[in-house]
């Protein structure tokens, strides 16, 4: 008997391969579902920049001073032009421009 070769190592079942496959296919589908409401539900970049900017007003109005939690998330570029648009934003529409002037056409010292 030297001649025959060594015995093969049992296989599996049908029925417990499939049953692995099916766990295996069952998780992965969970996982994309669940990938997919996670990506879902986060707020998009426009949503956190909205939310950045109403911190900003809020915080201009309460004479607040830094970079508000809800700014975290946004880019350094963006944060400094939503700064400055709040500061304008914030400026008192109602001052007198201090280049206005009133000049009635004659060199009379009209001018205040």
């Amino acid at each position: 008997m030297p001649n025959t070769p060594p015995p093969m190592p049992a296989s599996k079942p049908r029925g417990k391969q499939r049953r692995n496959v099916l766990i295996a296919a069952a998780v992965a589908v969970a996982l994309l579902i669940g990938g997919g409401i996670y990506w879902l539900t986060r707020p998009s970049y426009d949503d956190i920049v909205k939310g950045c900017q109403k911190a900003l007003a809020a915080q201009m109005k309460a004479d607040g001073k830094g970079k508000p939690d809800a700014c975290s998330e946004v880019k350094k570029d963006d944060y400094d032009l939503l700064v400055i648009s709040a500061a304008i934003d914030g400026m008192s529409k109602t001052d007198k421009d201090t280049l206005d002037y009133f000049d009635n056409g004659t060199i009379d010292g009209s001018l205040d």
